[in-house]
């Protein structure tokens, strides 16, 4: 279980994320002895007892949607995923802090005929500093944003989920340890370490000042990648941000000309080790990333695509550093069932930088 947060408004972030995309996994929902440990761990001590039953609730109510169109729940089969899109502070200090998260989940099976469905939720949790950690002291879900599935993807079979079945992948875990200017500190040389790396990289792909801020990007390029490669992954996002920027209208504050906000964002459902040594590691992520603008102009909605993105890293100067950031084959889930999408101009509220998710 994740513990030792820093005192900070990105660690409480990086807590009320970590429970919530636990609270959603394939473990939590399928084990009572998993689920009561991360309980125990995670929730204060005057909260553990009401919390333990409320999670016994939402995995006996999650069980259908774990089934798929199976006559029986098979643990090693499921497929329960949360990625964090967007994490908004109501309130925050040193002793307590409130945050609000936008959430997309996939659920069902690897098995069966019945593809896992997307979902998309609003969760907010407080949290109270507690023998010297964040610890939940409250949750509290509803139905969420709901963004349309890019129409340029089609759903999965069912099969192709495999490859994030518990024992294949693990669920991202946010670390909320940033340097001051934002950005991933050093991560430990190991596969854990490596995992974290690869998923703060495609993070901070999807931030919005990748787009809309060059010195930014620039810096953020610098931390987080490779020397050897650092001029041609500069060059490759200058093209790509450019060609962002010049489709979308954009001007220099990341709006367009009708005042409409650029929202962009990438959730990490899951991460799975495709090879890993001392010196070298290559990760693939299943992504969700939102994009569009929210705005007045419903044709540019943000959109949600569902990819897998393959991340090759390399140890050094103290740190895994990126070579190289592909996307892949998409891995897409069936779109939230009598959903309708909601209006653009809404996801203005999830959207800017202070919104962001803490990292990895």
């Amino acid at each position: 279980m994740p513990v030792g947060y820093p005192r900070t408004e990105a660690g409480a972030k990086a807590a009320a994320a970590n429970y919530t995309v636990i609270s959603g996994s394939s473990a939590f929902l399928t084990s009572k002895d998993a689920r009561h440990r991360a309980v125990s761990v995670m929730s204060a001590g005057n909260r553990t007892s009401t919390a333990m039953k409320e999670a016994d609730h939402e995995a006996r109510r999650a069980r259908a949607e774990l089934k798929g169109d199976k006559s029986k729940l098979a643990p090693r089969h499921v497929i329960a995923r949360t990625g964090i899109l967007s994490a908004h502070t109501l309130g925050a200090d040193i002793h307590k802090a409130t945050v609000r998260l936008w959430t997309t989940t996939a659920r069902g099976s690897a098995t069966g005929h019945a593809t896992p469905k997307a979902a998309f939720r609003s969760v907010t949790v407080s949290l109270v500093w507690e023998r010297n950690d964040w610890k939940m002291s409250g949750s509290s879900s509803s139905s969420g944003l709901v963004a349309p599935v890019d129409t340029r993807q089609a759903t999965n079979v069912t099969s192709d989920f495999a490859d994030y079945v518990p024992a294949r992948a693990s669920d991202p875990v946010l670390s909320g340890a940033e340097t001051k200017d934002g950005l991933p500190g050093a991560y430990e040389r190991t596969e854990r370490g490596a995992h974290a790396a690869a998923t703060s990289a495609v993070m901070l792909r999807g931030d919005p000042r990748f787009f809309s801020d060059a010195e930014w990007r620039n810096k953020m390029l610098t931390a987080t990648t490779a020397s050897s490669v650092l001029g041609t992954a500069k060059a490759d996002a200058d093209s790509m941000t450019q060609l962002v920027v010049e489709n979308r209208s954009l001007g220099d504050d990341g709006k367009t000309a009708d005042g409409g906000l650029l929202v962009t964002r990438t959730a990490v459902l899951g991460s799975r080790a495709v090879a890993y040594s001392g010196q070298t590691a290559s990760m693939e992520l299943w992504t969700a990333s939102v994009g569009g603008v929210a705005g007045k102009n419903e044709s540019e909605r943000p959109q949600i695509g569902f990819i897998r993105m393959t991340v090759d890293l390399i140890w050094a100067d103290g740190t895994w550093k990126t070579t190289a950031v592909t996307p892949s084959e998409p891995l897409v889930p069936s779109p939230p069932a009598a959903e309708e999408a909601a209006p653009a101009s809404s996801f203005a509220d999830v959207g800017g930088v202070s919104d962001a998710p803490s990292l990895a």
